[in-house]
């Protein structure tokens, strides 16, 4: 089952400034509340977790932005200071999709921030397990949100193969006839359904701190063999990346530095593994200063000679 909006305790910090974090499922946040609280932060006071059910695109999940509109507008009420947004991964989508559906009013009032580790941006390869591993393709397939990151055209070279296998090789110019050739027809209207919803990547509109991983074996092409689609990939081609997520993808966010008037910040952290960018002291030091509103951030920090 998916988590509601209400399924996980509220995790909040008293000082400086609020944050609502931005997750699909509970516990993987603990470390960095944790930092928080080490330093003098107060569970359950003003940062809050927003659980999303992350089987769905946005545009399934109306209700979920309300109840966010919502929580935003009552910690802004109750404390008197904006908020900052942090999402990972998927969740920077559920962020940006719900900052462009707001007015430009209601963020100068009540966003101060937006904290993005790991976006991917451009979509990613990862979004393509509809066709492999039988065993749960099914629960897969139900799932809008795979084809809606599916890697995005305006980001990805034309020629750039996702799928390569002895019969034909696929590129984004080929979606229609790759869901018809793994007989999932109804994935080519979940991708016609989903593919806009943020893939144009218009400027949230808020000061912006984007942090992701480089440095590290990506897959960006799935290599099939003879018994596409009903097997596993027998090779990968491999690109710069933090092992999920490609830093083409990621990087996208540097094309909102001078398309809106608010910051926008990019930190590469090279060394740095896709999951790893929530659990590693760097990050949570970075987002410990913005936090206290210190703005400035490098443009990399190197963390594979830290001792793990």
């Amino acid at each position: 089952m998916g988590l509601g909006f209400n399924d996980i305790r509220c995790l909040l910090l008293k000082a400086f400034e609020m944050l609502i974090l931005m997750l699909f499922f509970p516990g993987y946040f603990y470390t960095m509340v944790q930092h928080l609280v080490n330093i003098g932060y107060v569970r359950n006071e003003t940062v809050r977790g927003a659980p999303y059910d992350w089987r769905l695109a946005p545009n399934e999940n109306e209700a979920y932005f309300i109840k966010m509109q919502d929580m935003v507008e009552e910690m802004y009420n109750q404390y008197q200071k904006p908020v900052y947004l942090l999402g990972h991964s998927m969740g920077c989508h559920y962020v940006l999709y719900f900052l462009n559906h707001q007015p430009q009013a209601w963020k100068d009032k009540y966003i101060r921030g937006f904290i993005s580790l790991g976006a991917p941006w451009g979509g990613e390869n990862d979004g393509i397990p509809m066709i492999s591993n039988i065993k749960i393709r099914e629960e897969q397939r139900m799932m809008t949100t795979n084809p809606w990151l599916l890697p995005a055209k305006d980001v990805w070279p034309e020629d750039h193969v996702f799928i390569s296998t002895p019969d034909f090789n696929y590129t984004h110019r080929d979606y229609k006839r790759f869901f018809t050739d793994i007989s999932f027809e109804d994935g080519w209207h979940m991708w016609e359904d989903t593919k806009n919803l943020t893939s144009a990547l218009h400027p949230p509109g808020v000061e912006v701190w984007c942090m992701y991983g480089v440095g590290l074996p990506t897959p960006v092409t799935h290599i099939y063999d003879e018994e596409f689609p009903d097997g596993d990939p027998v090779d990968f081609v491999y690109a710069d990346g933090d092992d999920t997520v490609d830093s083409l993808s990621m990087g996208v966010c540097k094309r909102w530095v001078g398309q809106q008037e608010k910051p926008v910040h990019v930190t590469e952290y090279r060394g740095l593994a896709h999951l790893d960018i929530v659990f590693h002291e760097k990050v949570l030091n970075q987002m410990q200063q913005i936090l206290e509103g210190k703005s400035a951030v490098p443009k990399e920090v190197d963390v594979r000679l830290d001792v793990k």
